[in-house]
């Protein structure tokens, strides 16, 4: 265990630390959710940077750090859908959800090809994970209300929805050789 992969067991760690907030019966328990949920979207990038940094890269790392990340956007989404029950916050969380799951068996069926590399992560993916974790931070901040907050909230996370529809076609794209059938010679 080094420093990096001290950080994405934290993350995963502060998942259920996250959903205790959350429904907690007080006028803070939002804004605890959301601090402790921002605090795990900073160890996501400072663990990627300490691994290059201190180059730390290990197979566990490799492996968990995608997995921790896609857990707590999950169940930031599980919570906020839930808790808000409407069109604009359910439609992006079904499109991100289910992006996650199509890219993921993608990038597991490539690597089984071995072309795992046609499928890396995306300076897109960057903006779109940008996008999205500031329109979680602020929902998991802000009862299910009408206001400027929660409007902005909804329109990051409607960006990240697009982001993440145009990286999946990106991803399509690139593994599409590998997916459409070609005459045998």
């Amino acid at each position: 265990m080094n420093i990096p992969n001290i950080l994405t067991v934290l993350r995963v760690l502060l998942i259920p630390i996250i959903i205790l907030l959350f429904y907690l019966p007080f006028q803070w328990s939002y804004l605890a959710a959301s601090a402790v949920f921002a605090i795990a979207a900073v160890t996501d990038w400072l663990d990627g940077y300490l691994a290059r940094k201190l180059q730390q890269s290990t197979p566990f790392g490799a492996f968990l750090d995608p997995v921790a990340d896609k857990l707590m956007v999950a169940v930031a989404l599980v919570l906020l859908v839930e808790e808000h029950s409407n069109l604009w916050l359910t439609l992006p969380a079904a499109i991100i959800i289910g992006r996650e799951i199509v890219i993921s068996a993608l990038r597991e069926w490539m690597a089984e090809l071995g072309a795992r590399a046609q499928v890396a992560v995306s300076n897109l993916g960057k903006w779109k994970t940008a996008a999205q974790m500031v329109a979680l931070i602020i929902l998991l901040a802000n009862p299910p209300l009408t206001t400027v907050w929660v409007g902005l909230g909804y329109a990051l996370l409607i960006v990240a929805a697009g982001l993440t529809l145009w990286s999946m076609v990106n991803y399509l794209m690139a593994a599409w050789p590998h997916l459409s059938p070609t005459e045998k010679k």
